[in-house]
């Protein structure tokens, strides 16, 4: 039986790719290892339009198009947003953004709830909210894997 897949947050691929921080190494470390096929991930098509938007909205679209490429290339799974996906968003709207989550990713845990998805690779720390959504964060699996002998940090 295959592992059900941890859903991949947007955060993930931008940390990887942008400049110098905290988070940069981890996020890459992550990618590095889904590369490998050592870690089973999914997303949305709404992941994809996050990318292009933010970095259309940077005047940067040669990087808008290679990040997004390159995320389809090394992930396979892309789940819609549908009829079903946008009703069960609205629900979860009322209910968790008076709490601060913010609307686009109460669309991702409606793409996972409604694909039987309950961990998702994140730095935002408001999915820690949401009820039934383990969110894994990138500093802590990699500092736990690698405790684990999963490998170092890719060098760049």
């Amino acid at each position: 039986m295959t592992p059900q897949p941890v859903f991949l947050d947007v955060n993930v691929p931008m940390y990887a790719a942008g400049a110098d921080h905290p988070y940069r190494e981890p996020c890459a470390w992550v990618l590095a290892h889904v590369a490998k096929g050592m870690l089973q991930v999914a997303i949305d098509s709404e992941i994809l339009q996050e990318i292009l938007y933010r970095y259309g909205e940077l005047q940067r679209w040669d990087v808008a198009v290679t990040l997004a490429r390159s995320l389809l290339q090394l992930v396979p799974t892309v789940y819609s947003v549908g009829p079903g996906e946008a009703e069960l968003a609205i629900e979860l709207h009322e209910r968790y953004a008076p709490q601060g989550v913010k609307a686009r990713d109460l669309i991702h845990v409606a793409v996972m709830q409604r694909n039987g998805l309950t961990q998702i690779i994140s730095t935002d720390h408001h999915f820690d909210q949401v009820a039934g959504i383990e969110r894994l964060d990138p500093s802590a699996l990699w500092a736990e894997r690698r405790l684990e002998g999963y490998g170092q940090v890719p060098s760049n």
